[in-house]
């Protein structure tokens, strides 16, 4: 049980840093989508990571270090439902 644990702490540690990259990578501005982030971490298997995907942006979100958007504008996480972006949050 603990090996299976501990694989998911690092899935979600890779899926963190995916995001983290992702979003440096495109700019301040603009936007990835969650599958890129699950499409670069598992090319071949890339659905079942998307709810993982979207648990990470949260905690990311949460922590300050991306925004999460919808149709442009950021969104606070307990409203995130639907369609998402992710990206770097705007300047204060």
């Amino acid at each position: 049980m603990a090996e299976s644990s501990q694989k998911l702490n690092d899935l979600d540690t890779r899926l963190r840093n995916q995001i983290l990259l992702l979003v440096e990578e495109r700019g301040l501005g603009k936007t990835i989508c969650p599958s890129e982030v699950a499409r670069a971490t598992r090319p071949d298997d890339w659905r079942p990571l998307l709810k993982k995907v979207r648990q990470a942006a949260i905690l990311l979100a949460d922590e300050g270090q991306i925004s999460i958007y919808r149709k442009g504008k950021p969104i606070p996480t307990d409203q995130v439902r639907g369609v998402i972006r992710l990206g770097l949050p705007a300047p204060q």
